[in-house]
């Protein structure tokens, strides 16, 4: 099943290399048996990275390799030649990766971009030779420093899914058939509750070459924001969505409430949320007629909606427009 494939929360033990010690060594030459200093510097110690991957989508590849060790500088030598520096070790994640101290929860940083880079656990200072400490008075020191010592880190990385639409909703509400609908994706579909347990992402064409990513996540129930259901596990993955398309099927027995029931999970879990454009779709409209339709319209709470059946392909042209708009509306005052 793809669904086990999906992981978005590993803790990792990182450790950066040591430094190398700086060379004491003296000059000695077949006819200068006293030459003055000549040790060179020790290398660096290897750093621990992480590096942003457009091509990873899940944190799967780190969840059996726990422990990340970077190499150790090398010692300096005579000639005043410097040692070399210890091997980094880079770590690639997905895009929408956060990097929490694993100790206290701090953030450390976010990876947003494809390639971007940042150093995690710097590695040791190499120590300096005793070039370095030669003067008018003291020509010859015969000491040198010794390498800093790597750090080490417990880190807890978490993938937010980055997409342009997050589909919010109940469980069985239709996120997933719509998905399925407006893009190639193949996620598990069924009629019963919690079909989708990890977030499915996918690639909805629009006019002119134009294009947009969206997020089905999984079903929210009430009490989501205190750990209920699936709970915080999935909520974060809303945070990265430019726009949420709130789906609530028409045979609800109240299609507001539901909405506010939605609305206050994700007010609960992150109040930045609500900054957010918010969009409604009635999901299974091929069961109303008209004056069902028109009857339920002036129940519904004010911001955009369209009604869509995704097995009847009904609204659907119409709901990528609206989408495509807001996205655009989105872009300009961010």
């Amino acid at each position: 099943m793809a669904g086990t494939n999906f992981v978005d929360y590993v803790k990792i033990f990182c450790q950066s290399g040591k430094g190398g010690s700086g060379s004491a060594h003296l000059r000695r030459e077949k006819f200068e048996a006293k030459g003055g200093p000549d040790g060179g510097d020790g290398g660096r110690g290897g750093h621990v990275i992480i590096r942003g991957n457009k091509n990873f989508w899940t944190l799967i590849h780190l969840k059996y390799q726990r422990h990340v060790f970077a190499g150790h500088g090398g010692s300096g030598g005579k000639q005043g030649s410097s040692g070399k520096q210890g091997e980094d070790r880079t770590i690639e994640v997905p895009l929408g990766t956060v990097i929490r101290d694993g100790e206290t929860g701090d953030l450390l940083f976010e990876i947003t971009q494809d390639g971007e880079e940042k150093i995690l656990v710097k590695g040791g200072r190499g120590g300096l030779g005793n070039t370095n400490f030669k003067s008018a008075t003291y020509q010859t020191p015969r000491y040198a420093q010794p390498g800093e010592e790597g750090l080490e880190l417990s880190a807890i990385l978490e993938l937010k899914v980055l997409a342009d639409v997050g589909l919010v909703g109940f469980p069985n509400a239709g996120k997933s058939t719509l998905l399925s609908v407006v893009s190639a994706a193949k996620p598990e579909i069924a009629d019963y509750p919690f079909t989708t347990l990890v977030p499915n992402l996918g690639i909805v064409q629009y006019r002119d070459f134009k294009s947009f990513a969206m997020a089905d996540i999984p079903g929210i129930i009430k009490g989501a924001s205190a750990g209920k259901g699936l709970g915080l596990r999935f909520l974060r993955h809303i945070e990265r969505n430019s726009i949420l398309l709130f789906l609530v099927p028409a045979d609800a027995d109240d299609i507001n409430k539901e909405y506010h029931i939605l609305l206050n999970e994700l007010k609960e879990y992150n109040p930045e949320l609500l900054d957010k454009r918010r969009i409604l779709a009635i999901s299974k409209c091929d069961l109303l007629d008209e004056e069902l339709m028109a009857e339920i319209e002036t129940t519904l709470p004010d911001l955009p909606h369209i009604f869509i059946s995704s097995v009847a392909n009904i609204g659907i042209s119409q709901l990528k427009d609206v989408l495509w708009r807001e996205l655009e509306q989105s872009n300009k005052t961010n």
